[in-house]
């Protein structure tokens, strides 16, 4: 094995200017301390079984992530400067292959590639044999393994000319076993009845191979409102981009839906460790009473079923979290981290028998107040904001916003959006941030946010609606604030003058976030890849006045690299 980027680059990436730190709660927090005794001790037992979704992480991203950290390991026994500035890389991006925040791929060992389907199919399978094999396979009758193979919760393996799919509770059984020892553990000391019937039944889904299981852990899971401690299993389909490929073939697609089978893009599996705080707990459910009346302000409603009704909300709650620890998919810092989730994702069995969803907000991820911190808000609004709107900039209003973003997860079309294949993802988080913008005025006018707080909302998202590079069609999230700042420069809602300055038409901002909706929910109830790829490729457009903004955002940023320090959870472990 050989390294493949050198002692000169590691130094510049590893050093504090390019490589920014998110810290999680302190040994010596507040929150920890107020803990009662027994869920301290259940809080030691979650972050040990979130450490193996480590491990489960970087088996599902590359095969050659395990036998190069055992490498770098080795080195550095030997006194190795080169490994060990490159397992600074390698814990934080959590793999051989990683993104920075320029889009740029950070790949710390010599001729490794990423692959579409990641480790969940073999290396050498491409996407032509991937749609030859199946097609062959369905023709032989061999239905139930292609559903299997099209699991989001199975690896594949070739089979002789066929391949073979293995359940996660087999692929894993290693790990998923250990994390259900120490969850069976917590459950017998946590304070909390709820949380600890939750754990029981989540450890005993990691140990069985029923998708049923995992139903009723995830539906028990989303009715918790009051506990002490957050513990979630999250289980996202943005890294694999194969499975999804095969609606792309023809042939194929028409041999899936004469079957019934929907291809479903593979779990990748990440854990969250965290304390609920009460009073960011409570501050979230003043939105609660207002769900239906998003879902009926949502374009087209009548065409389509949502996951919230305009009558009622009962299946939704939601907590505000002190995280201890990410891990896995969760805490692999690829660009960026997550600030806030809303699960299970429309796919997953639970929402089937009749289980809601919940959000959870990262408040250490989201949070960041320290001189150094808003020094930087500070330069890039005066590098890049019109002077006249820095007044009504707020870092919190950013939160309001995501905490519309969540929900609107939960608004829109409910199902049918498998068939946008790779697209999907940037499609449904495009819906989710238009909604939270579309949304605006009718909570408003029902008292939930004041005027100047609708007007901070729009002014924060605008300034934010750049990005330092242009990023890669695997980004969801990054693509779909290219196509933003596209959009809303079309319609002249935000502005670039030729020194990169933006300015906003706070007016046309509503307006025009719910055009965009409007065509975003017809694309998802099209169930058409080609529509979803032509709205991609209309709107995906990095233009001159983006540019501008992007290079401005450059001259005031040099990080390049992420990670996060999680200091309770490494005390606990030593514990």
């Amino acid at each position: 094995m050989e390294f493949n980027l050198s002692i000169e680059e590691l130094e510049k990436r590893t050093h504090k200017d390019y490589l920014i730190k998110k810290t999680m709660l302190k040994e010596d927090s507040q929150e920890y301390n107020e803990l009662k005794k027994e869920d301290k001790e259940a809080l030691k037992h979650l972050v040990k079984a979130a450490n193996y979704a480590n491990l489960i992480y970087m088996k599902q991203d590359n095969e050659l992530n395990l036998p190069f950290l055992d490498f770098l390991n080795e080195e550095i026994k030997k006194g190795n400067k080169q490994a060990e500035l490159t397992k600074i890389l390698f814990d934080a991006q959590l793999g051989v292959i990683g993104i920075d925040s320029e889009s740029k791929k950070v790949i710390l060992l010599k001729d490794a590639t990423e692959l579409e389907g990641k480790a969940f199919y073999p290396a050498d399978l491409s996407k032509e044999e991937l749609h030859t094999i199946l097609k062959s396979m369905l023709k032989n009758g061999k239905i139930e393994e292609v559903k299997n193979i099209l699991n989001q919760r199975t690896i594949v393996r070739r089979n002789g000319e066929e391949l073979i799919s293995i359940d996660y509770t087999e692929a894993f059984k290693y790990e998923f076993n250990k994390i259900a020892d120490e969850l069976e553990l917590a459950a017998k000391v946590s304070s909390n009845k709820d949380f600890n019937e939750y754990l029981k039944l989540q450890a005993k889904a990691l140990r069985e191979n029923d998708p049923m299981l995992d139903a009723k852990a995830d539906k028990k899971w989303a009715t918790l409102q009051n506990t002490p401690l957050e513990f979630t299993i999250s289980r996202e389909q943005y890294a694999d981009l194969l499975t999804g490929s095969v609606i792309e073939d023809e042939e194929l697609k028409n041999l899936l839906e004469e079957n019934n089978i929907t291809a479903i893009s593979k779990d990748s599996i990440g854990i969250r460790v965290g304390i609920v705080n009460a009073k960011g707990t409570q501050d979230l459910l003043k939105v609660k009473n207002y769900l239906p009346l998003m879902a009926e302000n949502m374009p087209l409603k009548e065409l389509y079923e949502q996951n919230i009704s305009s009558e009622d909300d009962n299946l939704q709650t939601m907590v505000d979290a002190d995280i201890v620890s990410l891990r896995g998919d969760e805490g692999s810092y690829r660009g960026g981290i997550t600030i806030a989730q809303n699960l299970p994702n429309n796919d997953k069995l639970s929402l089937t028998i009749g289980g809601g969803r919940r959000n959870v907000y990262h408040r250490q991820v989201r949070t960041s107040n320290t001189p150094e911190a808003k020094e930087r808000r500070q330069k890039r609004l005066d590098a890049t904001l019109n002077k006249d709107l820095h007044k009504f900039y707020n870092p919190e209003a950013d939160h309001w916003f995501t905490i519309g973003h969540e929900n609107v997860h939960s608004l829109g079309p409910k199902s049918g959006t498998e068939a946008l294949g790779k697209y999907k993802n940037i499609i449904e988080e495009n819906k989710a941030d238009m909604g939270a913008l579309a949304l605006l005025q009718c909570l408003t006018d029902a008292g939930v946010y004041s005027e100047e707080e609708k007007t901070q909302i729009l002014v924060t998202f605008g300034a934010n609606c750049f990005l330092k590079a242009r990023p890669e069609l695997s980004q969801a999230h990054r693509v779909r604030t290219v196509m933003q700042a596209y959009f809303f420069i079309s319609e002249g809602a935000i502005s670039v003058n030729a020194d990169g300055i933006i300015d906003i038409d706070i007016e046309k901002m509503i307006p025009t976030a719910n055009k965009m909706l409007t065509e975003i929910i017809e694309v998802q109830l099209s169930k058409d890849f080609n529509r979803g790829e032509e709205f991609i490729h209309k709107y995906f457009n990095w233009t001159d006045e983006i540019n501008a903004v992007s290079v401005k955002l450059k001259e005031i940023d040099k990080s390049l690299n992420g990670k996060l320090e999680t200091p309770l959870a490494d005390y606990l472990c030593k514990e």
